[in-house]
């Protein structure tokens, strides 16, 4: 086989192979996405969350007092 030959032949070989590291960083790309998604909908869940911690808090400490006032009659 000649020089010219092998050397054709590597450099399809090598187009090939960035074919597919293309196709490879595309999808990626795309799960890094749907990640970054994710995280944003848990990171606005525990918001939420962390909200109606803090209004049964306040319910709670309502309460107390509530108890506390019927307590010194």
């Amino acid at each position: 086989m000649s020089a010219l030959r092998r050397l054709q032949d590597k450099i399809e070989q090598w187009k090939r192979d960035h074919e597919a590291l293309k196709l490879q960083n595309a999808e990626f790309k795309s799960q890094l996405e749907n990640l970054s998604g994710s995280q944003n909908e848990h990171k606005t869940q525990a918001e939420a969350l962390k909200r109606e911690l803090e209004e049964k808090d306040l319910e709670i400490e309502k309460i107390i007092s509530q108890v506390e006032t019927l307590l010194a009659q």
